[in-house]
């Protein structure tokens, strides 16, 4: 008899999100395999960044459900991880780079424990695994940007989950950090966690993930990067703003055997 299947580390069920009651994610149905690295591409105003925090329960949605792995994320909040885009932060609080790793052990120390020498020791590891372990007592407001996100990186280390959402990881970093980033996810997802990240650079989502989300306030199509990283699948979720991308949309016609994208 075959063992009981696990239940997916995210399932979404006709989940719409609407601000002032104007859709801004709608009708999305999704189950997201285990273990992979995940892009969620698509144009601005596509809703990547409202279907991650809608997932977290950052936002409040019209209609629809998420759970993972089975149950909703209030059961086990620690088994899911977020990196925010560096933009939406207050990089003036004053707080040293250790502090801010150290908050990713809070969801599992509770409201009275305090970090303890083992929340240390993995802050620790979870910095030098970023390259970042000799700026553990600086302020981080003294950081670059690319340093800044690596810590933020660093603080999803440190919850130790099993699913993963980052919301623009690579946005204005260096190429030295974007290599150092894409490390560490290939990393987690080797470990056999589950990631899905939004991303914003075509070019670069064909190598860097297995399979990929198309969004545009729905969804377009997802599945495994070759499949799905088409000049038709591109034109349907960029419409005519893909021939700003010529590059790319040449490249795949010509790989695939037809003309170039155009309108």
């Amino acid at each position: 008899m075959n063992a009981k299947q696990s239940p997916a580390p995210l399932e979404i069920h006709d989940l719409t999100v609407a601000y002032h009651k104007k859709p801004v994610v709608w009708g999305v149905d999704l189950e997201v395999p285990a273990g992979q690295l995940i892009g969620i591409i698509g144009p601005n105003g596509a809703g990547k960044s409202t279907l991650i925090k809608a997932c977290m329960g950052l936002l409040p949605t019209h209609s629809g459900w998420v759970k993972v792995f089975g149950k909703p994320l209030k059961a086990d909040p620690t088994r899911v991880g977020y990196v925010p885009q560096r933009e939406s932060v207050d990089w003036d609080f004053p707080v040293s780079v250790m502090d801010v790793v150290l908050m990713g052990r809070y969801g599992r120390l509770g409201l009275i424990r305090r970090p303890g020498k083992e929340d240390r020791e993995i802050a620790r590891e979870c910095l030098d695994r970023v390259k970042l372990l000799p700026y553990a007592n600086r302020q981080i407001s003294n950081l670059s940007g690319g340093q800044q996100q690596r810590v933020f990186l660093a603080r999803a280390l440190a919850q130790q989950a099993d699913l993963y959402f980052m919301d623009e990881p690579f946005a204005g970093v260096d190429a030295a950090t974007e290599a150092a980033i894409v490390t560490v996810l290939e990393d987690l997802r080797d470990q056999g966690k589950t990631l899905l990240v939004v991303h914003h650079d075509l070019p670069t989502a064909r190598s860097y993930f297995d399979s990929l989300l198309l969004l545009n306030m729905n969804v377009v199509a997802f599945g495994p990067t070759e499949s799905v990283f088409t000049a038709e699948m591109l034109q349907k979720t960029y419409g005519g703003r893909l021939t700003i991308l010529s590059e790319v949309a040449s490249t795949l016609a010509a790989e695939e055997g037809g003309n170039p994208v155009r309108r």
